[in-house]
Formats: structure tokens, C-alpha cells, sequence
């Protein structure tokens, strides 16, 4: 199993490298701005509930 998603995540590196600069700009702010957006919202939450068990 961790062979296979090494090989897949190896396969979309590459797919990814061999785009024009301006495509993976765009692709890196379509994906990781959303994961980045999820992830502060995440983090938000599970420390707004810890602060508010004081």
C-alpha cells in the first residue's frame, strides 16, 4: 500500500514539474490555498473548544 501511493505521489511530482511555471503557480493557489484554508479553519475550532473547556 505505501508503495503505491509513493509511486502515484512520484507520478504527480513529476506531472506537475514538467508544467509550464505559470500552470503550477496556478495549480499550487487552486489546491494548496483551499487545503491551507481548511486546515486554519481546522485548527481554529479544535483550539477554540479547548479554550472554551477552561
Amino acid at each position: 500500500m505505501t508503495r503505491a501511493v509513493a509511486d502515484w505521489y512520484d507520478a504527480v511530482e513529476l506531472w506537475v514539474t514538467q508544467l509550464a511555471f505559470p500552470l503550477q503557480v496556478v495549480l499550487a493557489v487552486v489546491v494548496v490555498l483551499p487545503l491551507c484554508l481548511l486546515v486554519a479553519v481546522a485548527l481554529d475550532r479544535v483550539s477554540e473548544r479547548l479554550v472554551s473547556r477552561r
